[in-house]
């Protein structure tokens, strides 16, 4: 599957933005989806995460009550939409598609398709 993210801007401190992510070759219903972002000299982390059907997600502690993650299998696209951002909330982000078990969704070793990242950057 081929995963294309977009979305992503600059926006002050406080604002909302919201990415998707577009899947192409394989219907994404096959995959549990996660988005990931990295900040500059840090590690890639995970923002949050859904399950196939949509019923079951995840959410990073530092994300919990600010974004939310869905899907919409018949569209073929994953959004996560961020609301109160915060210059912490400054990364690349990356959807990515997870073949396995929602049991592993925190894990980049999980995820096996990854889209090009898109810049959000928030001022303060």
């Amino acid at each position: 599957v081929q995963l294309q993210a977009f979305g992503g801007g600059l926006v002050q401190a406080g604002g909302s933005l919201r990415l998707s992510c577009a899947a192409s070759g394989r219907t994404l219903n096959n995959y549990v989806m996660g988005w990931f972002r990295q900040a500059p000299g840090k590690e890639r982390e995970i923002v949050a995460a859904i399950s196939r059907s949509g019923s079951s997600t995840y959410y990073a502690d530092s994300v919990k009550g600010r974004f939310t993650i869905s899907r919409d299998n018949a569209k073929n696209t994953v959004y996560l939409q961020m609301n109160s951002l915060k210059p912490e909330d400054t990364a690349v982000y990356y959807c990515a598609a997870n073949p396995r078990s929602f049991v592993s969704v925190t894990t980049t070793q999980a995820y096996n398709n990854w889209g090009q990242g898109t810049q959000v950057t928030v001022s303060s």
